[in-house]
């Protein structure tokens, strides 16, 4: 079985279980992880909606990210991305969502923010995370390995430190 297959499956499981609904918030995955975990059966049941948010205004319009954020941080980084999961589960029904806002490539890096530079956060029960990551390879294998890395902090977050009574 595919990995994302597997770690949308198991993610999947673990939202059915808490009866909570999940929101993405994607920029240069282009949606690939919305498409990773609806192609599981069933996923209607825990998987709300996804934003695909590639431009500034685009995080700014559809998920309330600040422009000062945006400008003094820029759209790849933690702070971003933490405002693009919090609009998330704002501009939603879902209880969770995960964010990624990276620099796939080819062009498009600089000294501080090489190629494969990818900033992500989860918000999980009203706690929320970030970290930066860098990624070797080409653009598809960046964007293949941030839906796989974003799944499985998902996973994690989902599966330490959420009460479920």
């Amino acid at each position: 079985m595919d990995v994302l297959t597997d770690l949308s499956r198991q993610v999947g499981e673990r939202l059915l279980q808490l009866g909570w609904m999940l929101a993405t918030a994607e920029s240069c995955t282009g949606g690939w992880v919305a498409q990773s975990v609806t192609a599981i059966e069933g996923s209607s049941q825990w998987f709300d909606r996804g934003f695909v948010t590639y431009s500034n205004q685009a995080k700014q319009d559809m998920l309330a990210v600040s422009s000062e954020t945006l400008v003094q941080h820029g759209a790849v980084s933690e702070a971003t991305v933490l405002e693009m999961a919090a609009g998330a589960v704002t501009h939603s029904r879902a209880q969770c969502a995960l964010a990624i806002s990276g620099i796939a490539g080819p062009g498009g890096g600089t000294e501080a923010k090489p190629v494969g530079t990818v900033c992500f956060a989860w918000c999980v029960s009203h706690r929320s995370e970030s970290i930066c990551c860098h990624f070797d390879g080409d653009r598809a294998g960046i964007r293949r390995q941030s839906v796989e890395f974003a799944l499985r902090g998902l996973l994690q977050h989902l599966e330490s430190g959420v009460i479920t009574s």
